[in-house]
């Protein structure tokens, strides 16, 4: 058995860093599993390749990402949210990693794989689902619109009046584009839900396997020994953690932990930060706070885990939330919304607390309820942390459900 995942953009990526981890907890289990990129090569990663090896090809795909948001230009108002026509990309069926797969695992494809190659492709295809682009009409989370169940159109993102606008081209191109040799893979039920109501995806199999994490590479520390490590101010200090790619995208709800911030009562708290942030919003935390912007390295991450008495994630909309599983790995409670994605990964007082849906007042009221715990309850919940994460959600555990699924479909 032969899988072949194509994935967009640098493996250090949000999304890839997911098809990484499973890509490598594939051939931890024997399956031959290659990997396709679009970013930078990785001579550490056995058996991945870039489809952007050469300057030429570089340049190509960055010029075909530009005609992809060519047809944006036509609607000055939008919304700044992420939203993909699904026009950019390359051939993947020329490639000859393509004609030797046996099975084609795609996960974030934007500006990788144009949208009408896929009715090109006769290989079983497994679909790994990691926002809502893959069956909306463009965005990337609809934010409660539901007009993705029937045709889109006249869509809230573009602030278009027009019922046959550019979401509904590009929700009809992948209706003509989607076969029935595509298995759907939603990482949380959340996602998967959204998708079986799906116009796109209707009459497709749909099924739910979480996100993975290298369990490895993310290991819990001694929390005086990680705050040294990183020189933190006031080790007696209670600190809160929060952190993402891009901590600022409105998906993030980077504004509701503000608010919730403002309801503690605690203020002997020193809040950190990781991922891509502006001053302007750091500026706006009016607590004392380290921000430790973006971090590639895993270990360095974990030391940032480990250092905090809470992890919150305050996301609006998420498929799945791997940096709360990053931090149960680390032993760190999560503080989360009861809503998508994340509702699936905290169970309830053992490994954090899930506040009522987007609500910052119960945020706070959770973030206190972890800070207040006595001593010897708060060590069980982080060892109950660190167990959840290695039973559900290593990355040899996700792929052997994969696999799984791998070989029912080529019977």
């Amino acid at each position: 058995m032969k899988v072949l995942h194509i994935v967009a953009g640098s493996l250090n990526g949000g999304a890839a860093k997911g098809a990484l981890s499973l890509h490598q907890g594939l051939r931890e289990l024997g399956v031959n599993s290659i990997l396709l990129n679009s970013g930078a090569p990785s001579s550490q990663v056995e058996a991945s390749f870039t489809i952007t090896n050469t300057p030429l090809k570089k340049l190509w795909l960055r010029l075909q990402r530009r005609i992809g948001l060519l047809p944006l230009f036509f609607y000055r108002n939008r919304l700044r949210r992420d939203f993909d026509t699904g026009i950019g990309g390359v051939d993947i069926t020329v490639l000859p990693e393509y004609h030797s797969s046996d099975i084609l695992h795609l996960h974030y494809i934007n500006g990788v794989v144009p949208i009408h190659i896929l009715r090109k492709i006769e290989k079983p295809i497994v679909w790994t689902i990691r926002d809502m682009w893959p069956f909306t009409g463009g965005c990337h989370y609809s934010m409660g619109c539901q007009k993705y169940e029937a045709h889109c159109g006249k869509c809230p993102q573009l602030q278009s009046s027009c019922s046959y606008d550019i979401s509904r081209m590009i929700l009809y191109r992948k209706k003509s584009s989607i076969q029935s040799n595509v298995v759907v893979v939603g990482i949380s039920k959340w996602i998967s839900e959204c998708a079986r109501k799906s116009n796109l995806f209707r009459n497709n199999p749909v099924h739910t396997i979480s996100n993975n994490v290298n369990i490895k590479s993310f290991q819990a520390i001694d929390i005086k020994i990680a705050r040294k490590q990183l020189k933190l101010p006031g080790l007696h200090k209670r600190i809160i953690l929060a952190g993402a790619y891009s901590l600022t995208d409105f998906y993030k709800g980077f504004d509701l932990l503000l608010v919730a911030l403002q309801h503690l009562r605690d203020k002997e708290i020193l809040i950190c930060l990781f991922g891509k942030i502006n001053q302007e919003a750091i500026s706006a935390i009016k607590l004392p706070n380290v921000s430790f912007g973006y971090i590639s390295d895993d270990k360095y991450l974990s030391a940032i885990y480990s250092a905090a008495d809470v992890f919150v994630a305050p996301s609006r909309q998420e498929a799945f939330g791997k940096t709360l599983v990053e931090s149960l790995a680390c032993g760190t409670p999560v503080v989360c919304f009861d809503a998508t994605g994340p509702k699936d990964i905290i169970d309830h007082k053992l490994t954090g607390y899930k506040a009522e849906a987007f609500r910052p007042f119960d945020l706070a009221k959770g973030i206190e309820w972890i800070l207040g715990l006595p001593a010897d309850q708060y060590q069980r919940m982080r060892s109950e942390c660190r167990k959840a994460a290695v039973a559900r959600f290593d990355a040899v555990v996700i792929a052997r459900q994969y696999q799984d699924l791998y070989k029912k479909m080529l019977i």
